[in-house]
């Protein structure tokens, strides 16, 4: 029988989905929706396609007691939608720094749920941060918009990879001070 790690890594809830640590069981709807190529290709690190192996890693990675990333599955079950319908991280990038990064599944896009998640992680500030950034891809409006509505101000542009693409991509930054 196997079981999941328990980390120390809180739930959050809102109305309609809870923003949980990831589960082993969990492997299933991630494989097959972050092995989407419209999913990888508004990402840095999700290659397409999605070698065997890749999520199994990516989960006990996030569930490691050493991370420097803390994920959450954007849990849907609470309000009859998917055990997994995207994933939202925050990444350590210095003393009470951190990066915000997310991908929604195709069948929840235009719902909402991104900028939900995004909120909620800004008004629970589960690492304490000072300050939240954010890049996407300037081909990707839509995840702008969420970061603009959460309150999100621009800084410039970039370039970061994309594995899914294997090129350098042009991005816009954002940040938010949080306290």
């Amino acid at each position: 029988m196997m079981h999941d790690t328990i980390i120390n890594q809180a739930t959050i809830e809102t109305d309609r989905m809870d923003l949980r640590p990831l589960r082993v069981s969990d492997q299933g709807l991630i494989d097959v929706y972050a092995g989407d190529k419209q999913v990888a290709k508004m990402t840095t690190t999700i290659p397409h396609p999605l070698p065997p192996g890749a999520t199994d890693a990516f989960i006990k990675s996030a569930q490691a007691v050493e991370r420097t990333e803390h994920v959450w599955a954007l849990d849907g079950l609470k309000s009859n939608g998917a055990e997994v319908m995207g994933l939202i991280s925050l990444k350590e990038i210095a003393d009470h720094k951190v990066e915000v990064g997310y991908w929604v599944a195709p069948p929840f896009w235009n719902t909402g749920i991104a900028s939900e998640a995004v909120r909620t992680l800004i008004d629970a500030n589960p690492l304490n941060s000072q300050v939240m950034f954010a890049s996407v891809f300037q081909d990707n409006p839509a995840s702008a918009r969420v970061l603009t509505n959460c309150g999100f101000q621009y800084l410039g542009d970039a370039e970061t990879f994309s594995v899914a693409r294997d090129a350098a991509v042009p991005t816009w930054t954002y940040s938010l001070k949080l306290n």
